[in-house]
Formats: structure tokens, sequence, C-alpha cells
């Protein structure tokens, strides 16, 4: 494809931009100057601007935190109109993409990145990470439901079985609890299903960790470069 095309899908510049730079001297591809507007490159080429990389096997990956606010869509676009992740991503970082999701109306830490590879490690059921919540949820604990979720729950409104899952009361109140839920796997709406199942419709749901990434003091709206 051009170079302006890639630029522009890469979400680094639009295209009439890149060809500005590109007249303007500014783009290399493969560590040579271009200034033709008909130039094409492939995924194998390395494209840099301003001799920063921005396509191309030199290009450094972004990985970044976020926490998600409430009624966020944790999507790209959103054909309701909603505020989604996108509106969050400072511009200097470019086309980032959300790994997994959280219900719109759920909270807590979400990964943005530009790496697939590393996305469909997080995502994919054989090699997904631990993914932790705290979940505030109605009625009085019975006692028996720390069992029930590890021993694999069937939620019928969806009919599946639930992998094992782990579950710690944090705090009890007269009308409810505070859980701590660690899950394997991230069906939709999984924690809410399974917890309706149990007679404690969920009232609150913070995401917290994914694997070794926690959520930590982030803010909702806050996005902070994950070390790697």
């Amino acid at each position: 494809m051009r170079i302006q095309k890639a630029l522009s899908a890469l979400g680094v510049c639009s295209r009439r931009k890149a060809e500005e730079y590109l007249l303007a001297g500014r783009i290399t591809l493969n560590g040579e100057v271009v200034t033709q507007l008909g130039t094409l490159c492939t995924e194998e080429d390395v494209i840099a601007l301003d001799g920063q990389v921005v396509m191309g096997k030199e290009r450094e990956h972004v990985y970044l935190a976020f926490h998600k606010p409430y009624d966020v869509v944790s999507t790209l676009s959103d054909p309701q109109g909603r505020k989604t992740v996108a509106d969050f991503i400072p511009k200097e970082y470019g086309r980032l993409y959300p790994v997994g999701r959280l219900d719109h109306n759920s909270t807590g830490l979400m990964i943005l990145t530009d790496d697939g590879e590393f996305a469909n490690l997080v995502t994919h059921p054989s090699s997904a990470p631990e993914k932790e919540y705290l979940v505030r949820v109605k009625n009085k604990m019975r006692g028996d439901e720390k069992e029930e979720l590890a021993n694999g729950l069937y939620v019928a409104v969806d009919g599946y079985t639930a992998l094992p899952c782990e579950m710690e009361i944090l705090k009890e109140y007269e009308d409810g609890a505070l859980l701590s839920i660690i899950l394997r796997e991230g069906k939709k709406r999984q924690i809410r299903h399974m917890m309706e199942t149990l007679d404690h419709p969920v009232r609150i749901l913070t995401r917290i960790r994914i694997g070794n990434v926690l959520l930590g003091s982030l803010k909702e709206g806050e996005i902070q470069e994950i070390p790697t």
C-alpha cells in the first residue's frame, strides 16, 4: 500500500498530513528518505517519521494501563454515541486497541496496546492470565457460595459451566457483601451472571488486576504506561 495510507491506518497522521511529510523529506523507508507520493510499502518495511520508527520490526510496542470509568464502552467506537476508550487515548500513542472488554457499567483495569500478538495471548482461553475483581453484591452471604464457585458453577442463563474460580469475602453488610473474585476465563458478563445464579445481583464491579498488572492508585479515566 502507499506510505500515506499505511501511516493513516496506524493512526500516526492523516493521509494529507503524510503527503506533506513526504514532500518535506521527513519520512524514511528502510533508512532512505522518500519524497514520492506514490511510494509503496509492505508490512516488512521499516518506516520512520523524523527519525522515529512508526512501522516495522524496529518499532517498540506500546502497553498502557487504563482505568475505565463507568458508562464508557470498551471499544473504539459506539453506534449509540457513548464515550469509548478511544476518547481517553492521548494522540501521541497512535492507534491502540483494548485487550478484552469490560461492561459499560463496570469500571477498572484495561490494557491498551498496538501489539496484536500480546493481545491474542491475553485473550486466548489457553493462555489468558488471572483477572481479579472487587465486587459489591446484594443479599447476605449464605456461606456455601465460595465452594460452589470453586467447584465450577453452572450458569443457566448462558448454558455453560464456569471454570473453578476463587472468591473471598472482604466485608459483609446488612444487605450484601464486598467480594474479591479471581477468574481464569472471561466470558461475557460472567461475574454478573454467576452471582445472579447465586442470588447475589452485582451492584458494583471493578477489575483491579490482569495477571501481574495492577490497577493500583490509577483514577478513573487515567492512563499510564506499563513497564516492559
